[in-house]
Order: C-alpha cells, then structure tokens, then sequence
C-alpha cells in the first residue's frame, strides 16, 4: 500500500511536470517570436544603412554643385 505523503509527493511531481511543460511551450513561442523580431530588425538596419548611404551621397553631390556655382561666380 502506497503512503499517504508517497501520493502527495506523485501529485506535486505530476503538477511540477505540467508547469515545466507548459513552461517549455511558452519558451518555444518567445523564441520564435523573438527570431521573427530578429528578422524583421535586420529590415529596418539594412534601410536605415541604405538611406544613410543615401544621404551622405547627396551631401557630397550638393557639396560638389556649391564648389561649382562658387567657381561660376568667380569666373
């Protein structure tokens, strides 16, 4: 015969082994949410790089238009 605190012990192991799965599921969900995050963050760094790129080329080309109005002027 099985001892009343044996069968509490069996209760609490099952409730422990519930919640660790359930746990478990939760985790896999974070981290697949977190991976998609991921993803779409490597989408916004690759714009933001290519409007900085972007604008530092138009910087250099109305640098470079300034230095030809002033040359035009002097000339």
């Amino acid at each position: 015969m099985e001892s009343p605190h044996e069968h509490q012990q069996n209760l609490l192991l099952s409730r422990i082994i519930t919640n660790v799965e359930k746990l478990n599921e939760a985790v896999v969900m974070m981290n697949k949410s977190l991976q998609e995050i991921n993803i779409q963050n490597m989408n916004v760094e690759l714009v933001a790089q290519m409007f900085k790129n972007y604008q530092s080329n138009v910087l250099f080309h109305l640098e470079g238009k300034r230095f030809t109005c002033l040359d035009l002027r002097e000339s």
